[in-house]
């Protein structure tokens, strides 16, 4: 871990995070519940409306889902002590990169290497 890091700043921020996700999950679970197809209740465009305010709620989900894991992660090397450092080259991950993504994991010169060319 850098020395220059203020670990408690980034733990703080990542639980802050991960306290969001939570809080949201609930609401979350309800827009992503099946939609009913009775034609009686809705016209057929309230339904494609309703599918796909589905669909979307649960690309939200899973969104978070993945965040969640990331920022569990970046909890966990916290923990350990290897917070802060790049998981391909073991550099320091510049802390402005950490200010911008808490859970990041990649340096930006291995981020960009593993984004390839634009």
């Amino acid at each position: 871990m850098p020395d220059s890091l203020d670990v408690e700043h980034f733990r703080s921020r990542l639980l802050q995070a991960r306290d969001e996700i939570l809080s949201l999950r609930e609401s979350r679970n309800v827009s992503a519940a099946p939609v009913k197809l009775d034609q009686c209740a809705v016209g057929r465009l309230s339904r494609m409306d309703a599918l796909q305010q589905q669909a979307m709620a649960q690309d939200n989900r899973q969104r978070a889902e993945q965040e969640l894991v990331r920022i569990t992660a970046a909890l966990r090397r916290l923990d350990e002590g290897s917070y802060g450092d790049c998981r391909e080259c073991d550099e320091p991950i510049d802390p402005r990169r950490l200010e911008s993504d808490p859970s990041a994991t990649l340096c930006i010169s291995c981020a960009s290497k593993r984004e390839g060319p634009i």
